[in-house]
């Protein structure tokens, strides 16, 4: 098996917004062998949240979120966040993927948006785009 990974909401979003870019290949790779996708209960109520707000502009039912979500709820590791290191960083939102991050004791933080992540390296946590996420996993040169 692959890093340990966290996704957060704007690469979800992402991909579901186009199948043609990075954060669709990782989130079609979710549940295969080339890393280990992990979430918690916080992380996947802003998932639906995020997507549900979102999908009549992507074309998509509620149905569709929810299959999509289903299917990551069932491949991924389910991680329980038992201690908050709140506040960390700016936004709170971004405080519970990095928790989950840095719990799962995951490999890389995968976002659009790295530089709302700066402290994370104080946890071991290395924060990356999808487009590097995937150079690192071998899927893209």
């Amino acid at each position: 098996m692959g890093p340990r990974i966290v996704l957060d909401t704007c690469v979800l979003v992402a991909a579901l917004r186009s199948r043609r870019g990075a954060s669709f290949r990782i989130v079609s790779l979710v549940g295969r062998d080339h890393f280990e996708f992990c979430l918690s209960v916080p992380l996947v109520v802003e998932y639906e949240a995020a997507a549900k707000r979102h999908s009549r502009r992507l074309g998509l039912t509620y149905g569709d979120v929810e299959d999509v979500l289903d299917y990551l709820c069932r491949v991924g590791l389910h991680r329980e966040v038992h201690f908050l290191w709140r506040p960390c960083l700016r936004d709170p939102g971004d405080d519970l993927v990095l928790e989950l991050a840095v719990e799962s004791e995951s490999t890389y933080l995968v976002t659009h948006n790295v530089r709302d992540f700066t402290g994370a390296e104080k946890f071991g946590v290395n924060v990356i785009t999808p487009k590097g996420f995937l150079r690192v996993i071998g899927e893209l040169s």
